[in-house]
């Protein structure tokens, strides 16, 4: 899907799902268990397969979800580091960096066109309008993260509100996509629209935390990065609640690394870590909430999926990269 003619679009396109650099690929292995855990099975009717047809397409057209979904993501990543000057994505350099500016921003255009021909394709107006939401929250959070006055900075909502937008509504509304195209009830679509966003937003809190916590090697970037950048998030916030004092350095920002070192020193001395990993176990427990209230199975494939789906709501919160 995402083979260019012209060469060089073709290269910078191609290059974050090359073997070796293209990353966990998270949000497809969610959809795909998403899609086995909401697809009830097709009985065979005598002497004919059209079950196992049907089945089949369904599962095609949800496998494009999660196809449209990846090619989305790493769109983001290549306009994110060119917004950000990013020199390194996934332990390598980023493409902004290999390849310049121009070309990161063109190649995160085409994967992004790619992605609708793909959408339209499903012919689903509903899965259409969903995935079209997704994108425009992408650009809202990213502007609200470049656009924040003093009073968003320090507020925990905005924080969760630019939080949704930036990474859990791909998720989100790409595994309710999973849902309306196995023909599921709106509660059940609903259902697994409360799993991806609160899976996303624990992702996330726990991404903040490794921002402090964790070495460059194994995140595959710096540590500190988004302080340094002035991004104040979840650890930031709640050492915030406990030392006021720390309102005036957040106000006055982190251009000076000596604010930096200051934050610093009151995150130690706080509970902003425990209390970051400690809301993304909530969010964690709600999306497990989520999959326990989907309508009782039998089906071995079924359970072993949302079974899989529950256990790696633990995994995002105790992953240490």
């Amino acid at each position: 899907m995402v083979i260019a003619e012209v060469p060089k679009l073709a290269s910078a396109a191609e290059y974050f799902f090359r073997l070796g650099v293209e990353g966990k690929r998270f949000r497809p292995t969610v959809l795909l268990l998403m899609a086995t855990a909401l697809n009830v099975h097709i009985p065979e009717p005598v002497g004919g397969g059209v079950g196992d047809t049907v089945a089949t397409e369904l599962r095609t057209r949800q496998q494009s979800i999660a196809e449209i979904t990846e090619m989305i993501h790493v769109a983001s990543l290549l306009h994110d580091d060119v917004l950000d000057d990013a020199d390194t994505r996934r332990g390598i350099g980023s493409l902004n960096a290999v390849m310049g500016n121009k070309l990161a921003v063109l190649a995160g255009d085409f994967l992004l066109s790619r992605a609708c021909v793909a959408l339209a394709a499903l012919k689903n107006t509903e899965v259409v309008s969903l995935v079209a939401t997704v994108v425009e929250n992408l650009v809202m959070g990213e502007t609200m993260q470049m656009t924040t006055s003093s009073e968003q900075r320090c507020s925990m909502d905005y924080y969760i509100q630019k939080t949704y937008y930036k990474t859990a509504s791909l998720i989100s509304n790409s595994c309710k996509a999973i849902a309306l195209l196995a023909g599921r009830t709106a509660e059940v679509a609903m259902l697994a629209f409360e799993y991806g966003k609160n899976l996303g937003l624990a992702f996330q809190l726990i991404d903040d935390v490794l921002d402090f916590t964790g070495t460059s090697a194994s995140l595959g970037k710096g540590s500190l990065s988004d302080i340094q950048q002035g991004i104040v998030t979840a650890p930031i916030l709640f050492a915030m609640e406990e030392f006021p004092q720390l309102h005036a350095i957040v106000y006055q920002g982190f251009d000076n690394p000596e604010n930096i070192e200051i934050a610093l020193e009151y995150l130690g001395k706080s509970h902003g870590i425990q209390r970051t990993r400690e809301l993304a176990m909530k969010h964690a427990n709600l999306a497990a909430a989520a999959i326990d209230s989907l309508p009782e199975s039998n089906d071995e494939n079924v359970i072993r999926s949302r079974r899989a789906l529950v256990d790696l709501t633990q995994r995002v919160i105790t992953r240490n990269k």
